[in-house]
């Protein structure tokens, strides 16, 4: 079955382009030139991967973007923007979008990054992974996106749960950030592995006793992180 990519851009030429070259790669591309039609679209369903143009008349991708995380839905979601800026690129991620390319951008590469989300989406979704995982003092639910410690529920995003599932598969073993990028965001979605270090000293909030001293996700110093051995489990951490 064909993967069915719902494209939102304004720009008819572009528009055209991305349709007919998405169709050559064995896609089904479904066009809309404004996050209202996008919203439309996105909301009978059917959608794998949205490519979505950030400066849109009317309401923007921004825009676009938070209502569709809103409303619970996970769809991987590509940027594509003239905008270079890093704040720009960073919100549209803090938003909730899988990726980002600037334009003018060349086309081999965005059908890469399109190639590398679906990879990153067919690992996680892929196998159904155990509802519920203790991790250090936090029992972590992988399909609500949740973590509940004595101190109450927390709410976590999508690419925390995502790294919490990499390097449960891998307990015991250190996995390099180089690694984790890729999984996780891909190579493209940023430029340093600080994200990764930042999206840890996060985890280690929610689940570690002292996040300052942590035992359960251990750094790895020169590589990356390992989960200790038997945190998943609930068992105590080695």
């Amino acid at each position: 079955m064909k993967r069915r990519i719902l494209v939102v851009e304004d720009d008819a030429h572009l528009a055209d382009g991305l349709r007919i070259n998405l169709d050559l790669e064995g896609y089904e591309p479904v066009m809309a030139g404004s996050a209202e039609e996008g919203l439309d679209l996105w909301r009978a369903g059917g959608v794998d991967l949205i490519l979505l143009d950030v400066m849109l008349p009317g309401m923007d991708g921004f825009g676009m973007c938070s209502l569709i995380r809103r409303d619970g839905d996970r769809v991987p979601i590509l940027f594509l923007t003239a905008r270079s800026a890093g704040m720009d690129r960073i919100r549209g991620l803090d938003e909730g979008g899988d990726d980002y390319i600037t334009k003018p951008f060349d086309l081999q590469e965005l059908l890469a990054r399109i190639k590398s989300i679906f990879r990153r989406q067919d690992w996680f979704r892929g196998q159904e992974p155990p509802s519920l995982l203790r991790i250090g003092r936090a029992e972590v639910d992988l399909r609500k996106y949740q973590a509940t410690t004595s101190s109450g529920t927390v709410e976590l995003k999508e690419k925390e749960v995502m790294i919490l599932r990499l390097l449960s598969e891998h307990a015991g073993e250190p996995v390099d950030r180089e690694t984790i990028l890729d999984r996780v965001w891909g190579f493209g979605a940023y430029p340093t592995t600080r994200t990764v270090d930042n999206f840890i000293l996060s985890l280690r909030k929610i689940i570690e006793e002292d996040p300052k001293k942590p035992q359960i996700i251990l750094t790895v110093h020169g590589v990356g992180y390992r989960l200790a051995e038997n945190s998943p489990t609930g068992e105590e951490a080695t």
